[in-house]
């Protein structure tokens, strides 16, 4: 309860700040508008369903494209983690690809798939592939020696190995590289939607901007951290906490 008190107190600070310097006029209102007008267009975003169709868009085409990032990323940090060739190769081409901003993907993918969803779906899935790669291979690596000769003289071989006892025991880092990639996957996916003219959050985004509304540019910047905060939530907070308690870190 006490912690809820001091959220409230410093959302209302905030925005008692930002009402005052819409107050003092420091800037005209199509730069800043006021908090009112911000909420009178989120409002109108969810009467109109421009805000929910909007997301249902954007929230598929994320789920797509994150989906395929875990899938390939996992696979790879494991093949990088426990194969020597693939290590020694692929292992330093990724971590070379990390260093590029996802941006610089945008080309390649208008060439190869059009002005369509395929094409965003190609930017979230590389903004946030690499991350999960990188930590799935830290992961597998930390995992101690021991447990895998103790899985092993028990008789685990094969694919029980990794599902047994390699995977679960690299698991947290496994969650905190998705939890990366997931940030990551937002990023790619508003440049992607930004930059090629579909519908989704982005393109109202570009909209607000188009018709200096800065309000509506407010209100979807809001509605998009709200998104993160809830899947962040609902999610990787859980998980993390599940995992804490399986490793006896806190208790059930």
């Amino acid at each position: 309860m006490y912690s809820i008190f001091k959220k409230v107190i410093f959302f209302t600070l905030l925005l008692g700040i930002w009402e005052l310097l819409f107050r003092l006029a420091i800037w005209p209102e199509y730069v800043l508008p006021s908090p009112i007008s911000v909420y009178k267009t989120l409002i109108h975003g969810f009467q109109d369903q421009t805000f929910l169709i909007g997301i249902a868009i954007s929230m598929k085409r994320i789920a797509i494209g994150y989906g395929i990032s875990i899938v390939i990323g996992v696979l790879l940090g494991l093949l990088i983690g426990r194969v020597r060739i693939f290590e020694e190769t692929l292992g330093s081409l990724i971590s070379g690809l990390q260093t590029l901003p996802t941006i610089c993907w945008l080309p390649l993918a208008l060439l190869w798939f059009g002005l369509n969803d395929k094409a965003i779906i190609f930017l979230v899935a590389m903004g946030a592939v690499l991350s999960i790669t990188i930590a799935t291979d830290a992961g597998i690596k930390s995992v101690p020696p021991l447990y895998i000769r103790a899985a092993k003289t028990m008789g685990a071989r094969g694919l029980n190995l990794y599902f047994e006892i390699i995977l679960p025991a690299a698991l947290p880092y496994i969650i905190t590289g998705m939890k990366q990639g997931w940030s990551f996957a937002w990023r790619s996916l508003m440049a992607g939607e930004l930059l090629i003219v579909c519908l989704g959050l982005g393109h109202l985004l570009m909209i607000g901007r188009e018709l200096n509304d800065m309000s509506q540019v407010i209100a979807v910047m809001i509605v998009i951290i709200i998104i993160g905060i809830l899947v962040d939530r609902l999610f990787f907070v859980k998980m993390e906490k599940h995992i804490r308690e399986r490793w006896g870190l806190t208790k059930g």
